[in-house]
């Protein structure tokens, strides 16, 4: 078998090089953050897996996530609750793999695709493809090629020496080019490149990178598509690094949640009723004036002063364009803590 070396082709784009120092320095003032509740890294573990699982069609909420995670029943398709059992596992046993060792890769297939197809931490053995819903967005290379393929790209990666967010990405991208499993390719490569990421800044594995990847499921395949057309995958770096910056840069990285959680005892006395009621309204992503006429509410001062803003301020509701404040597209959604806050009232 050929393991000679190969250099998988990327440009860093000038966007790169802007993301990378963004990336850098809004994770280097997390180094002082103390460690956060388990509780609040429960809630962004479950958003992570409900992100990667539903990219490939699987239909379980958070809700019915964390149960599976608790141990209680749920309601739900056997296959489906599989593949959260799963995942939960994967998850967990990141910090023992090595993201450089072929053989780990190889068990966290076994592990993340366990029950669920027959030929488990095995390549495939026939042909593969990239797919969007029912659109071929590529044909993998054919299976006789892909253990030469996957050692090729090992041995760069032990040897890289970009940035551990451009070279996580571009794993991410080649791994998805290759396509070396029958089933269960887009979860590995996101779990491979979350754990790549948590090697160079822990705080990064626990950030729920998927659940963003997964709210811009298109661009996600557009950006593989884009970088399998020209042969470089810098379209896609620039995706996933935005998926990235935006998770670092979101209030929802759980340092509003924590201080929330800190002060939710002196916060929600005075604004519990009020909050209560617009959290019992939200329905996914409204606007202002859906929440307004779900309310009964016709004075628009009194809403965002007595329902709105406290809401905000108390950590339980969140922007959808935190970036853009006054934007026309805005929407309203409840943060993870909201969610419990509502599912424990």
């Amino acid at each position: 078998m050929s393991t000679s070396p190969h250099i998988p082709p990327f440009e860093v784009t000038p966007q790169i090089v802007n993301l990378v120092a963004e990336i850098a320095e809004r994770v280097g003032r997390l180094t002082d953050l103390r460690e956060r509740p388990l509780r609040l890294r429960r809630i962004q573990q479950v958003r992570t897996i409900r992100g990667s699982l539903a990219i490939e069609g699987n239909t379980l909420s958070e809700e019915q996530i964390t149960a599976v995670l608790e141990g209680r029943p749920v309601i739900a398709p056997v296959r489906e609750i599989q593949e959260v059992r799963n995942a939960i596992l994967a998850y967990e046993r990141l910090p023992t793999w090595d993201p450089s060792a072929e053989s780990d890769l190889l068990e966290a297939h076994a592990v993340l695709m366990k029950g669920l197809m027959d030929e488990v931490g095995q390549y495939r053995r026939g042909g593969a493809c990239v797919l969007a819903g029912e659109r071929v967005l590529h044909m993998a290379p054919p299976a006789g090629r892909v253990p030469e393929l996957m050692a090729q790209l090992f041995t760069w990666l032990g040897s890289a020496q970009e940035h551990p967010l451009i070279t996580s990405s571009v794993f991410h991208y080649e791994f998805e080019f290759i396509h070396p499993f029958a089933d269960g390719n887009g979860r590995m490569g996101r779990l491979w490149q979350t754990m790549l990421l948590g090697r160079w800044h822990p705080v990064l594995a626990e950030l729920p990178i998927e659940s963003l990847v997964h709210q811009r499921q298109s661009d996600y395949y557009a950006a593989i598509e884009a970088s399998t057309k020209v042969g470089d995958s810098a379209a896609f770096i620039e995706f996933m690094l935005e998926c990235v910056l935006q998770a670092v840069r979101e209030p929802t990285l759980d340092v509003t949640a924590e201080a929330t959680a800190r002060v939710m005892p002196r916060v929600m006395p005075r604004v519990m009723p009020l909050v209560l009621e617009l959290l019992r309204a939200v329905e996914g992503e409204q606007s202002r004036e859906e929440l307004q006429r779900a309310l009964g509410l016709s004075d628009r001062k009194s809403f965002r002063e007595r329902y709105l803003d406290p809401a905000l301020a108390a950590g339980v509701l969140e922007l959808t364009l935190p970036d853009k404040p006054r934007s026309p597209n805005q929407r309203y959604r409840l943060t993870p803590l909201g969610e419990d806050v509502r599912r424990e009232e």
